[in-house]
């Protein structure tokens, strides 16, 4: 049974002792199903929140199992764990971060705020397996304990922050900025393909001053650049973490050295800078620096939503529209209509982006809910940004590969609808004046005749003036020469 079938397991009679076994808590006895190696505690979440099937993110489980890796280092190394226990808590860690028991951690999002029941689950299912590891049965908590030496000088207000801090970097390393480093390559090269190409600019959805195309797409470009540094940036303010503060920010049952020696282990597992936050108190009442990282993802959002809409309103047609920007036909448009392409990718990334701003207000509706030592919502936050950040880095990836690379510039098309623009008559305003260009457009537009026959009816321009004026490619620049 994978992660998604927990709820099948409620099914079970707690008074059936068919397939389980005894497991205990602070609260008592817990019947847990024989085949599963978490506890007490995790079994009693799993029947107090039946609420929704999203689950907490496996990304986040695993980079839970490696601040519960450098934990029991570090505490081996101050001499608090023995080493045939620290070996079998590393050994369990290591496995679970290899994803070697993501059906294990079948708890939902929505659960104690502080994150209490998955760091338990995390305690629980470690210590099972390095029991039997040890030659050990489940469920005996020994001679490893979950909460004795799993979560030795550890609170749930400090490592499940913690872990939150570790997954979003490690998603951001692995995902996010690769998938936006793909698109700023794939559309910097779509824009020096098409740098030759002048063509019809537009402001308001209505026809403006030409532009070169390779210019328009660069901006495009500037926008996936930016949102590249803005992502470092918010990648940068989460290194530090809260590990170190226990319960409340002040350490207590905590190794005076154990936040230190923590740190160097975590910086070797991962290859990442992390540091110990300045101020364990706000690092445990509030998540700024996540909601921080949630509006930098949203900010990117606003950036691809732009770059994707404009393609497909480029593309659209092939005929009727715009038709400017051919697009790859990825698949079948239509089930009725046959040989219709659609800009699918162009709709998924937009669909994302949607999803993005929403988890955004999550994040910020959350983020802004802590009260003094503790901000009790926890998991709901690192759900939303987790979201966030692998729907952002797998779309920017996929819109790359399956929509910019394909692209092309329909030439022809933008020949003719540069050809048939009346604000190429904007080239005419420095030798005849605004009024009478303007005079020249508005009878082009009333007749339905070109700008040049409009320009010799005006009396305004001869034919020989308009042909020396009238240059689409004297037009992208400023002016370089006297009038």
């Amino acid at each position: 049974m994978g992660r998604e079938g927990w709820w099948q397991l409620l099914s079970a009679d707690a008074e059936d002792d068919r397939d389980t076994r005894v497991e205990t808590d602070s609260l008592g006895e817990v019947r847990v199903p024989d085949s599963c190696l978490w506890g007490a505690q995790t079994q009693r979440s799993l029947q107090n929140f039946p609420i929704g099937h999203t689950l907490i993110p496996i990304e986040f489980v695993r980079a839970y199992a490696v601040q519960k890796l450098a934990a029991v280092r570090a505490n081996h190394d101050l001499g608090l764990l023995s080493t045939d226990i620290a070996s079998a808590i590393e050994e369990a860690a290591e496995e679970i971060r290899q994803g070697l028991h993501d059906k294990e951690f079948p708890l939902v999002v929505y659960q104690t705020g502080s994150g209490t029941h998955t760091n338990m689950n995390l305690n629980e299912v470690i210590a099972n397996r390095a029991n039997e590891i040890l030659g050990g049965s489940r469920g005996t908590k020994t001679p490893v304990h979950p909460n004795e030496h799993v979560n030795m000088g550890q609170s749930s207000n400090d490592s499940f922050p913690t872990s939150m801090h570790i997954a979003a970097v490690l998603a951001m390393r692995g995902c996010l900025l690769p998938g936006l480093l793909s698109l700023h390559s794939a559309v910097c090269d779509k824009a020096d393909e098409c740098m030759d190409t002048i063509k019809v600019g537009r402001t308001h959805l209505q026809d403006a001053v030409p532009l070169r195309f390779g210019d328009e797409i660069g901006g495009w470009a500037h926008l996936v650049a930016t949102s590249i540094t803005i992502v470092q940036a918010a990648h940068d303010s989460l290194l530090p973490v809260a590990q170190g503060g226990t319960a409340v920010g002040t350490g207590l049952n905590s190794h005076p050295d154990f936040a230190s020696t923590f740190l160097t282990h975590l910086v070797s597992l991962t290859g990442v800078p992390f540091a110990l936050s300045p101020n364990y108190y706000a690092a445990t009442a509030s998540h700024d620096a996540l909601v921080q990282a949630s509006g930098t993802l949203n900010t990117v959002a606003v950036s691809l939503m732009k770059i994707a809409n404009d393609i497909r309103l480029l593309g659209s047609g092939p005929r009727a529209g715009l038709g400017e920007l051919s697009l790859p036909a990825n698949e079948p448009g239509s089930s009725i209509m046959p040989g219709k392409v659609n800009p699918s990718q162009a709709e998924a990334l937009t669909m994302v982006c949607a999803r993005v701003m929403g988890n955004h207000t999550t994040v910020t509706v959350a983020g802004a809910s802590g009260h003094l030592e503790l901000n009790a919502f926890k998991p709901v936050i690192i759900d939303a940004l987790l979201s966030s950040i692998r729907l952002l880095g797998d779309a920017s990836a996929s819109f790359a590969a399956r929509c910019v690379v394909g692209l092309s510039a329909n030439r022809e098309r933008i020949s003719r609808l540069l050809d048939m623009s009346l604000m190429t008559v904007t080239a005419l305003t420095p030798h005849i004046g605004y009024e009478a260009a303007a005079t020249i457009a508005q009878l082009a537009q009333k007749r339905d005749i070109s700008l040049k026959e409009a320009a010799m009816e005006s009396g305004s321009v001869t034919a020989e003036e308009y042909d020396k004026w009238m240059v689409p490619q004297d037009m992208v620049g400023p002016r370089t020469s006297d009038l």
